[in-house]
């Protein structure tokens, strides 16, 4: 059986056992199981797979968790060509009747079915047979490459019109932040990867002296409740109105190989493999990059690594955080999409921008046991816009000066300019967040954790 099958096969897993423990009061396991099937048969012999039991979730949760009979469904989808192959413009607003609902399920099946189909010939960047729709008249297309979460802000129905009434119309892929800096960028307006590190090597690339930062996000680790109440037992969470992880009482548990069940009087999560946080790729993600940032720093005693003598030194402590993880994703959405589907069984500590949670409890995902916890120290993913043409540049601009996409950076999550708009947001939405950002430390420069990674692909490898 091929890599991806198996690993697909495990998300499947993975999704069957969180969506039969959250629907348990009104459907059988047999029927979630089903529909389970049912949306997977849809997409035999597609191509993509990693994608698939995402498509399936949402399929599923819709049917399982319908919303009232009078809410209208609505599905808008353009395909439009390029010359590289056909690009996909997608918006779905969805809003499901019930179960019995045949006309709701005969458009939810439509619309997954063009889903399928394009994301099909996006990948395979073959001519599409069909007409291509026509562009937005006056606007002008800005295509890049972002990280991972990002994509909802710039899929917001508002932030799409918003761009409208400055004359642009963007359209964007998702990849690893380290992993924009290896794709072909050549028929792109820019490249918005999470961090000056990774934004730095795409200028280097590509000969450009200009960037934008129109957000930031603090590094922070997602846990649970029961979790975050055994590692207060350990020394290594301390409580408060924002709760802390000390990183240094962590890479002492890590030294020693610790084990959940090794931790005294652990009745709620006595699983025998280490403790460890989990991660993306260090190897294409600027998230993990990010994590060996902080690691490094407390294990080179609490010194920003510089030169070959402290880069030998920690290398051999910042190692031992990857290889025990196993199978890592290639993105920051993939992690957090798995900590907030199938709870603390295989995710109990998941490293991710603070943004990703804030989001998460403005869009009613959290669930009550959900905690986030602030690394001790930490550090700022500054989110940086690297502009490859003029209409890349103006796109930068705009989400560095306007208001009213300032405004809605924040509710999806985003520190801007103005504090005390993110401020609001974590407070509506009771998300405990530090009003001012004290224990943050800098990243390693450019050159140095880029030899740390490439250090910590060779252990991988």
């Amino acid at each position: 059986m091929a890599i991806d099958t198996v690993r697909e096969e495990q998300a499947i897993r993975r999704l069957t056992d969180s969506l039969v423990e959250s629907y348990t009061e009104t459907h059988s396991a047999e029927q979630i199981e089903t529909a389970i099937g049912s949306a997977r048969q849809r997409f035999d012999g597609r191509p993509v797979r990693e994608f698939v039991p995402i498509f399936i979730e949402r399929i599923v949760r819709k049917e399982l968790q319908p919303e009232p009979a009078d809410t209208p469904a609505e599905h808008v989808a353009t395909v439009s060509a390029t010359a590289d192959g056909p690009r996909l413009d997608l918006t779905t607003r969805l809003r499901q009747s019930p179960l019995n609902n045949k006309r709701s399920l005969a458009l939810l099946g439509g619309a997954v079915a063009v889903v399928a189909l394009l994301v099909v010939a996006l990948v395979a960047r073959q001519p599409d047979p069909a007409p291509s729709a026509a562009p937005d008249a006056g606007l002008t297309t800005v295509r890049g490459v972002v990280g991972s979460e990002k994509v909802a802000f710039f899929e917001d129905p508002r932030v799409v019109a918003a761009l409208a009434r400055h004359g642009l119309k963007a359209e964007v892929e998702p990849a690893g932040s380290r992993q924009i800096a290896s794709i072909d960028l050549a028929n792109h307006s820019f490249a918005f990867p999470s961090s000056a590190p990774a934004a730095e090597r795409i200028q280097r690339a590509r000969n450009v002296a200009t960037k934008y930062t129109p957000f930031a996000s603090p590094m922070a680790i997602a846990t649970f409740r029961p979790i975050a109440d055994l590692l207060t037992a350990a020394g290594v969470v301390r409580p408060g109105p924002v709760p802390t992880f000390d990183v240094a009482r962590y890479l002492e548990l890590v030294s020693r190989n610790t084990e959940w069940a090794h931790l005294p009087d652990n009745t709620t999560y006595p699983v025998r493999k280490n403790i460890l946080v989990s991660t993306t790729d260090p190897r294409t993600s600027n998230s993990a990059a990010m994590y060996l940032a902080i690691a490094g720093f407390v294990a080179n005693d609490n010194a920003v690594v510089q030169g070959a003598e402290a880069e030998q030194r920690v290398l051999p402590i910042v190692s031992r955080l990857f290889t025990g993880q196993g199978y890592a994703e290639n993105s920051s959405a993939g992690p957090f999409q798995e900590y907030l589907a199938a709870g603390m069984g295989p995710t109990p500590l998941v490293m991710i921008y603070e943004a990703q949670f804030v989001e998460a409890a403005v869009q009613g995902q959290l669930k009550p046991d959900m905690v986030l916890t602030y690394p001790s120290p930490t550090v700022l993913s500054t989110h940086t816009l690297v502009p490859l043409d003029e209409s890349g540049d103006r796109l930068g601009r705009l989400l560095s000066t306007d208001a009213e996409l300032q405004r809605l950076a924040a509710e999806h999550g985003f520190r801007t300019g103005d504090s005390a708009q993110f401020a609001r947001v974590s407070a509506e939405n009771k998300v405990p967040v530090p009003t001012e950002l004290i224990d943050v430390v800098d990243t390693p420069t450019f050159e140095t954790t880029e030899r740390l990674l490439d250090g910590v692909t060779h252990s991988l490898n």
